[in-house]
């Protein structure tokens, strides 16, 4: 039995949360909850665009730094590295610090890689020392986790969707934020280190906003007992495997897109910078309309046209590079990034929806079910989302072979497309070919025989 919250007499501690209390949410819940969604949304939004921000240092590192291609995708590759093995303390830190506290800290480590950054941010600087500040940067990948997980728990489960869509949507518009940045300062004639002077103060306002504003919640505890469970699931490690591919490409492309205009077109920092924002950006905007295409037809079903049309998208890709077509690449590229942020959508929508069914299946039903089902999933998430954004890693990696071995980022392209096609596959066996009760051994009596994956 799970001990009672004790009293905190220090900090902004909300001792007593109950969401699912209607007259508790509408009296004074719901405009909490909203608050502590806003700040979380803006400290996580600095945090992608501080993750992503050697996606566009990059871009001002000409031949005076002495980095030739690979070296830069390795660069970038490292950043994403941290940011994605950092998830997984971060999912936990909530519970352990606090959801306002651990927010505050999570802000103010933001101003490390940052300040690093501006201090080495000049030729002559070694690599190796690029290296160490871009794993640095790695920690602005933790924050979407522990955010996640703090706004999950501020929200009844009927606004859950809508407020994890919104704190997912507003933080991934980080990334096309930051280069947008880049693209103002690089039309003006400015330098590196005026973009890392933009996004110092901005880090210790929202530091500051954190610690003035949000709450902690003094119900939310550490749940080893669900991270095991949801770790000894299949379902753990096959949404993963598809996580990879949807917010993987994201997050890797973001990196990546640049660099491939620079290296592989002749697009000089200035004319890649004016379209590389756009894709992270309707990325970032679409990805609460994949969770409303699968409230609407079903998760899975979404997961699977999406990674059809990825398919499809980077089969034309190569097309594109194969001919050395700008005009194709760049607008299918885009769209590519539009499936990606679809997709993230579709598959985060159906992990609580997978672990709710589990439950139904196993014969739990009302309030017992809805909590199993949270229990997991809440957990899930967490291990999820670590190994999705590994994903970033392996595009980054392909491009630094493929640029390395062939001088072009087209055989990495026909690895991206052998891997959408096995996403395919394992959508469609998983969670489409049969229904729900396929991973245990036998449906039991109270197993609802209409109840199948394709709906979550």
């Amino acid at each position: 039995m799970t001990a009672p919250a004790p009293t905190r007499r220090s900090g902004r501690w909300v001792e007593h949360w109950d969401p699912e209390d209607e007259a508790f949410w509408k009296e004074r819940g719901e405009r909490t909850a909203r608050r502590n969604l806003l700040l979380s949304v803006l400290c996580e939004h600095i945090g992608f665009s501080v993750w992503t921000l050697w996606s566009v240092l990059v871009l001002f590192m000409g031949p005076e730094y002495g980095l030739d291609p690979a070296d830069k995708f390795l660069l970038t590759s490292v950043v994403t590295l941290v940011g994605a093995v950092v998830r997984v303390p971060y999912t936990f830190a909530v519970a352990v610090f606090g959801g306002r506290n651990w927010t505050i800290v999570s802000a103010a480590l933001l101003l490390v890689p940052t300040v690093a950054a501006f201090v080495v941010m000049r030729p002559g600087t070694s690599f190796p020392v690029f290296l160490l500040v871009g794993l640095l940067a790695g920690v602005g990948g933790g924050n979407f986790a522990s955010s996640m997980t703090n706004i999950n728990a501020f929200f009844p489960l009927r606004k859950k969707g809508w407020a994890l869509g919104v704190n997912a949507g507003g933080g991934n518009i980080g990334v096309p934020v930051i280069q947008l940045v880049c693209l103002a300062i690089i039309g003006a004639g400015g330098g590196p280190r005026v973009l890392l002077g933009v996004y110092i103060p901005l880090i210790v306002v929202a530091a500051v906003l954190a610690a003035r504003f949000m709450d902690n919640l003094a119900t939310v505890r550490n749940d080893t007992g669900a991270a095991k469970d949801a770790a000894r699931d299949a379902h753990t490690w096959i949404m993963a495997f598809l996580y990879i591919g949807t917010f993987g490409s994201f997050i890797g492309y973001s990196f990546a897109f640049g660099q491939v205009l620079t290296s592989q077109f002749g697009r000089t920092p200035l004319q890649a910078a004016y379209v590389t924002f756009v894709g992270p950006l309707l990325g970032s905007l679409v990805r609460p309309v994949g969770g409303w295409l699968a409230d609407r037809y079903g998760g899975a079903r979404i997961t699977l046209w999406n990674y059809v049309g990825m398919a499809a998208a980077t089969a034309a890709l190569i097309v594109a590079g194969s001919q050395k077509s700008v005009a194709l690449f760049v607008p299918v590229f885009v769209v590519l990034f539009v499936l990606s942020g679809l997709g993230n959508g579709s598959t985060y929508k159906m992990i609580p929806g997978i672990f709710q069914a589990k439950a139904l299946a196993r014969g739990l039903t009302g309030e017992e079910a809805v909590g199993h089902g949270r229990r997991l999933s809440g957990a899930a998430m967490g291990l999820i989302g670590a190994v999705g954004a590994l994903g970033g890693v392996g595009i980054n990696l392909a491009f630094r072979q493929s640029f390395l071995s062939y001088g072009t980022g087209t055989g990495a392209f026909v690895a991206f497309l052998a891997f959408y096609g096995a996403c395919c596959a394992v959508t469609w066996a998983v969670y489409l070919r049969r229904p729900a009760g396929r991973a245990e051994a036998a449906p039991t009596a109270d197993t609802d025989p209409r109840l199948g994956y394709a709906e979550v």
